[in-house]
C-alpha cells in the first residue's frame, strides 16, 4: 500500500510538472556594414571603378567620379553567409563620351557607365580587400600592381593607432610614390597624340620580371606579381579587425 502511494504521488508530480523548454535558437547575427573613403589627390579627376571577384560578391554601383582633392565614402553590405564581400577599387583616367553609350577612359576602362563596370578592367592599380565576418582578422586589404602601375594607390585604417609603413597589423599599404619613372621602357604605354606615359604594364603577372623588380625596389608594400605573399618576409598584404572603415588615397 505504502509503495502504491508513493507510485501514484510520483505520477502527479509529473503530471503537472512543466514540459522541458526547448533550447532557444541561435540569434542570427546582425549584417555589418564597411565603409571606404575614397581620396583623389592625383590632381586630375578620376572616375572610381569596382569590380568583385568571381566568388558571389555583389558587385558595386554608384561609383563617385572625384574631382582633385575631393573625396567620398562608399558603404559595402556583409552579411555572414559564405559569399562575403571580396573585391577592388580602382581610379579610371581620362574619361569622355556619353553615359551608357560611348563613355570610355583610356586607363582602367571597365565599361560604357561612369558610375559602375559591366565589364573586367583594363590594367590597372587596385586597392584590394577581403572582408569576410568568419575571419577575426578581417578586414584582408593590399594595393596590388600585379597587372599593372597606373596611380599610386595607399590603403590606410581608420579610427586606430596605425604602426609605421611596414610595421604589422593595421598598417598602410602601398606607397603614394609614382613609380612610372622607373618602369621598364617595354612595359611602358604612352598617349599615342602626347607621348605622356599613361601607365606601365606587367608582362608576367605570374613571375617575377624586371617589371616586378622595379616596383619591388621602390614599393615594398603593394604586390608586384601574384605569387609575392609567398615570398618570406614579403609585406604586400594586412589585416586590421579594429579599424572603423578604411581609407584609398589615389595620389
Amino acid at each position: 500500500m505504502r509503495i502504491r502511494v508513493l507510485l501514484c504521488a510520483l505520477l502527479l508530480v509529473l503530471a503537472g510538472a512543466p514540459a522541458a523548454a526547448s533550447a532557444a535558437p541561435a540569434p542570427v547575427p546582425a549584417a555589418t556594414t564597411h565603409t571606404v573613403t575614397l581620396v583623389n589627390a592625383t590632381g586630375q579627376t578620376v572616375w572610381v571603378g569596382s569590380n568583385v571577384n568571381a566568388d558571389g560578391s555583389a558587385a558595386l554601383t554608384g561609383m563617385p567620379t572625384l574631382a582633385p582633392g575631393g573625396s567620398a565614402t562608399v558603404s559595402i553590405p556583409e552579411d555572414t553567409g559564405a559569399m562575403h564581400w571580396r573585391g577592388k577599387f580602382f581610379a579610371r583616367q581620362g574619361c569622355s563620351g556619353q553615359n551608357g553609350t560611348t563613355f570610355h577612359c583610356e586607363v582602367g576602362d571597365c565599361g560604357p557607365y561612369a558610375d559602375h563596370c559591366t565589364t573586367g578592367e583594363q590594367p590597372v592599380s587596385l586597392a584590394e580587400f577581403n572582408f569576410d565576418p568568419s575571419d577575426s582578422l578581417a578586414p584582408w586589404y593590399d594595393v596590388s600592381y600585379v597587372n599593372a602601375f597606373s596611380v599610386p594607390v595607399t590603403i590606410t585604417p581608420d579610427g586606430v593607432s596605425a604602426p609605421p609603413a611596414g610595421g604589422g597589423e593595421c598598417a598602410v599599404e602601398g606607397c603614394p610614390d609614382d613609380l612610372l619613372p622607373y618602369c621598364p621602357q617595354q612595359d611602358l604605354v604612352t598617349d599615342p597624340g602626347t607621348g605622356a606615359a599613361l601607365e606601365c604594364v606587367n608582362p608576367s603577372r605570374d613571375a617575377t620580371s624586371s617589371y616586378s623588380d622595379a616596383i619591388t625596389a621602390h614599393c615594398p608594400y603593394a604586390y608586384a606579381w601574384s605569387g609575392q605573399d609567398t615570398v618570406p618576409g614579403n609585406q604586400v598584404m594586412r589585416q586590421c579587425p579594429e579599424c572603423s572603415g578604411l581609407t584609398v588615397t589615389f595620389h
